[in-house]
């Protein structure tokens, strides 16, 4: 899968024969009557691929359209600067920095300078479920800037899981790639949980808004309602409110529309569906109801949102 070399313009860079990486995205350019998703390509059973690469000009081409993953992505940039956008926030990437992309987040590469830069790509079933649920704790998408120190640890342990990648030989190989790869992930996402200063013991108010966050990940398209998530959860509505709005500082309505109106969004700019069929397939038969809704929440018609950000 891995081979190292030099590149045709001289650069020594990791890669791999085809179907690289993006090889599956190639064909997805065009924008469809939905946000192209991408599931872990069959070509790498082992449901882990690990890349280090230096290039002068990467082809962003390759990543450029707008698209969704249905596996962990975690970027590390040695050296460079990069431009990305996860759910319409552009973020700026810079040397010693690394990023998480999570399942189904809609994003796209922008701009990337003389770079050299680590991609771990990993399904949800090998990544240690410790790990995902921590991921649950992380607030922000935005890339984080690591201390030489901490990024010189991660960039040894990536080197490591690249010499264990060769090593066919070993018994416990599978085991040996997942274990190595997890400890990248684990490396990074630690990382973010100490920026996001999260408490190692959580009150009853954190773990119930965990759980809320996580059922209106799961649900949000068929309930709308805090009163019926509140019954999912057997506390009562005034209760699950007062939870929500003392971790979040917002009720529980507020978390919810926010919730629909990003789906909304992510289909306005990335689909040609209209906004009626829009409304429908986030579960309103009403649909001058959701109009009114979007418009309240984002200040504009979702008409004019499209309209505006396609320009």
């Amino acid at each position: 899968m891995f081979k190292f070399g030099p590149t045709p313009n001289g650069v020594d860079s990791l890669w791999m024969a085809e179907p690289t990486i993006y090889s599956f995205i190639r064909t997805m350019r065009q924008k469809n009557n939905t946000i192209p998703l991408n599931s872990f390509p069959n070509d790498f059973n082992l449901g882990m691929v690990l890349k280090k690469n230096a290039v002068r000009n990467l082809e962003l081409a390759q990543i450029s359209q707008a698209h969704r993953d249905d596996y962990y992505l975690f970027l590390i940039l040695e050296e460079g600067n990069g431009i990305f956008e996860i759910d319409f926030q552009q973020h700026q990437l810079g040397s010693s920095c690394v990023m998480i992309i999570q399942p189904y987040q809609v994003h796209r590469g922008i701009a990337m300078d003389y770079s050299a830069f680590s991609v771990l790509m990993i399904s949800v079933e090998n990544l240690n479920s410790d790990y995902i649920d921590a991921l649950k704790d992380i607030e922000t998408v935005a890339p984080l800037k690591l201390d030489q120190e901490t990024f010189s640890v991660l960039s040894e342990t990536v080197d490591i899981a690249l010499k264990l990648h060769d090593r066919r030989h070993e018994k416990l190989y599978t085991a040996l790639m997942k274990d190595s790869c997890n400890t990248i992930a684990a490396i990074i996402i630690s990382q973010y949980l100490i920026q996001s200063k999260k408490r190692d013991i959580q009150s009853r108010f954190d773990l119930i808004t965990k759980q809320f966050k996580f059922l209106l990940d799961k649900n949000y398209i068929t309930i709308k309602q805090p009163r019926l998530y509140a019954e999912k959860m057997k506390i009562s509505t005034v209760y699950l409110n007062e939870c929500i709005k003392k971790t979040t500082g917002k009720p529980v309505t507020y978390h919810i529309q926010q919730r629909i109106i990003l789906e909304a969004k992510r289909l306005l700019y990335h689909s040609n569906k209209s906004v009626k069929e829009i409304a429908c397939e986030l579960g309103y038969d009403d649909y001058p109801y959701f109009s009114r809704l979007f418009s309240k929440v984002v200040g504009m018609t979702a008409l004019n949102f499209r309209n505006k950000n396609l320009e």
